[in-house]
Order: C-alpha cells, then sequence, then structure tokens
C-alpha cells in the first residue's frame, strides 16, 4: 500500500484566467502528477494514440461505462462524447499518485458526487478584473475577435459557480498564484483520509501504550 493515497485535483477557470499555465506549472513542481486522460467518440486525429491523448471509444461503448457507473464526469460537446473513465483514476491514487482535471463547474460536480469524490480538490481560478480577462485572451493571439467575444460571454457562467469549489484563487500574480497552489496541495497531501496507514499506526501505538 502507498504511504499515501493520492488526490483528484480538479482546476476550473474562464477561457484565459490563467489555469493551464498553473496546471503545467504544478506539473513540472512534482513528477508525482498526472492529467487524467479523457475518454471521447470523436474520431483520432492524426498523431493521436489511443490511451495517449484520449481514450478513443465508440458511443455505444461510452454510452455504456456511463451506465455502469464507470465515468467520474461526462458531457455531450459539439456533437461528442467526452468523460474521464473512473479506473485508470482509481489505479493511480491507490498508488499515491495525484491525478490532475481540467473539468468545468458541471464536471466538479459529477466528479465531487462520484465515489472518489471524497478525495477531490476542487480549484477556482479567477481573473483579477475582466477587463484583464479579455486582454489576456487578446494577447495570447489564438482565437478571433467573435471566438474572444464568445469566450467572454461564457466566462460569467463559470465565474458564478465558484461557490462549488474547495478553494478559489485570484491570478493577479501568476508566481504568487502558483506558490499558494503549491501550498494548497502540499496540505491536502496530508489529509487524514490521504493517509491509508494512519489507522494501523494509531494500533501500534495503542497497543505499545498497554504493553508498558
Amino acid at each position: 500500500m502507498a504511504d499515501r493515497r493520492g488526490l483528484l485535483i480538479i482546476l476550473s477557470s474562464p477561457s484565459g484566467a490563467g489555469k493551464s499555465t498553473l496546471a503545467r506549472r504544478l506539473m513540472q513542481w512534482d513528477s508525482n502528477l498526472e492529467f487524467s486522460i479523457s475518454a471521447t467518440t470523436r474520431a483520432p486525429r492524426p498523431g493521436e494514440e489511443h490511451g495517449r491523448e484520449y481514450f478513443f471509444l465508440s458511443e455505444d461503448a461510452f454510452k455504456q461505462q456511463v451506465t455502469d457507473g464507470q465515468m467520474l464526469e461526462h458531457a455531450h460537446v459539439f456533437g461528442n462524447f467526452y468523460g474521464s473513465p473512473a479506473g485508470p483514476v482509481r489505479d493511480s491514487i491507490d498508488q499515491g499518485r495525484d491525478v490532475l482535471f481540467d473539468v468545468d463547474w458541471q464536471g466538479e460536480v459529477q466528479i465531487r458526487n462520484s465515489d472518489l469524490g471524497k478525495h477531490a480538490l476542487s480549484i477556482f481560478i479567477l481573473p483579477p478584473s475582466i477587463p484583464e480577462l479579455r486582454r489576456r485572451l487578446e494577447v495570447r493571439g489564438q482565437d478571433s475577435d467573435d471566438v474572444i467575444a464568445k469566450r467572454m460571454l461564457k466566462s460569467w457562467d463559470e465565474i458564478s459557480h465558484w461557490g462549488y469549489y474547495d478553494y478559489v484563487l485570484i491570478n493577479d500574480d501568476l508566481d504568487a498564484t502558483e506558490e499558494k497552489l503549491k501550498t494548497i496541495v502540499s496540505a491536502e497531501r496530508m489529509r487524514r483520509i490521504q493517509q491509508p496507514g494512519l489507522q494501523e499506526h494509531i494500533r501500534t501505538l495503542q497497543a505499545e501504550f498497554e504493553d508498558q
């Protein structure tokens, strides 16, 4: 048995708040972290491999896994299903490895309500202001003006669900937010439920006490 049980670390934010950068820095900080590999019903793109970028499933197979309770969370997006298979996540946390999820608030609720939800840690990343959020989307140069407008419209719906999360960080300084994030993860790893060997240690202490 691992010294500790892994965490399901959920990061959510509106697009442009810095979630992807923070997730990448978190992975660089600790190689024990791994990204959850999602399942999808969409066709593989050139260069993608089953089990690396995604688990590619037929729609029938995907729906059957949902019915059987094998998906921690799932959603229907632009004509395809996406979800987080429970089996690989359970294996990872049982081996003491933390699993990082990039999902929205609906995914957070589904994971929280799953049988692994007691091991979940959810963190929402807020921008310092709405004008700054728009500036970041424009500066990164990945989207057209139309797409940026759509992302901005969606941002308030995402922000309005901040209350579902264990922690909320305002990302007004990337380095400072990274340090706060690492502090949260370090502390949450020590939760009682994450330490499977504690009960046995207490029994040992009790036996030693009684032998005095």
